[in-house]
């Protein structure tokens, strides 16, 4: 029989993220060598990869880091995918989230396919996850990565559970007077999750599209022909005002809007990006 003990057990989990059974028996046939047994973990693992492909990765977490760039600030927030929360609240996984985003900051990757090329350490992104993959027995992806460039950019991560890291991360740049509201917007858009900054970012065919139904529901519900400017116009506005940030109605005080609330700090918003984990 292998000579190991619990202790050794517990600290190549610690080590590797792999379950107990994955361990014990990498333990075994490595004869308790740890670093042997960690090499069997990673090969037996690696093999596994492609078998889980085909598997959904819907949970996981965002993080984010915000740097100086020239006279402004750069945000830069990376999503993070496992396929449980078991896995996400692993702190192997946790700290392969911090490397990626790292690596995201350092080589200015604006996508995924560049992010997964960058370099950390003596390898690469890609192969970073998949050996993580291997040793934690999950299907890993970096589902997405995004940059906000601004005078100012403040930063907002959610946890929708206590034991579970950020799973709701958000980003907002603003001038110098919008800072002074730009984290209280961030916690406004985690929780409301606008599409557009302001109307006239919303694309023209989802303006059409959204005037088409008013228009289709309204003759439906038989109102009169001659009321139904004004009501689609009633629509389209209620439309804006759910989707558009700077109409919504301000989370701290709904009787005002967030761009009322940014404009009565002398500010302006510039741009905005929420990442929620799976969504």
């Amino acid at each position: 029989m292998a000579n190991y003990t619990a202790a050794d057990i517990k600290a190549l989990r610690e080590k590797t993220g792999a379950g107990m059974m994955d361990v014990k028996k990498a333990l075994d046939e490595a004869d308790g060598d740890a670093e042997k047994a960690i090499e069997i973990i990673r090969v037996k693992g690696l093999k596994g990869v492609a078998k889980r492909e085909g598997r959904a990765a819907s949970d996981g977490l965002v993080a984010i880091e915000v740097v100086a760039d020239g006279e402004g600030e750069t945000g830069v927030m990376v999503e993070l995918n496992s396929e449980t929360d078991f896995v996400a609240k692993n702190q192997v996984f946790i700290t392969l989230a911090e490397k990626v985003l790292a690596a995201a900051v350092a080589s200015g990757a604006a996508d995924v396919e560049a992010l997964l090329a960058a370099p950390t350490g003596d390898t690469t992104v890609g192969a970073l996850v998949d050996e993580h993959a291997a040793t934690l027995g999950e299907k890993l992806v970096v589902r997405r990565v995004a940059r906000l460039s601004g005078t100012k950019v403040a930063h907002y991560l959610h946890r929708t559970a206590k034991d579970l890291p950020p799973q709701v991360g958000v980003l907002v740049a603003t001038d110098a007077a919008g800072a002074e509201v730009a984290r209280d917007v961030a916690m406004h858009i985690a929780a409301y999750s606008p599409q557009y900054l302001t109307r006239d970012e919303v694309p023209e065919d989802v303006v059409a599209n959204e005037r088409r139904i008013a228009e289709e529901t309204s003759r439906n519900e038989g109102k009169p022909e001659a009321a139904l400017p004004k009501i689609v116009e009633g629509r389209m506005n209620g439309f804006f005002k759910e989707s558009v940030l700077l109409d919504q109605a301000y989370a701290r005080d709904p009787k005002t809007t967030v761009g009322k609330v940014v404009e009565g700090a002398g500010g302006t918003l510039t741009g905005f990006v929420r990442f929620r984990v799976g969504a």
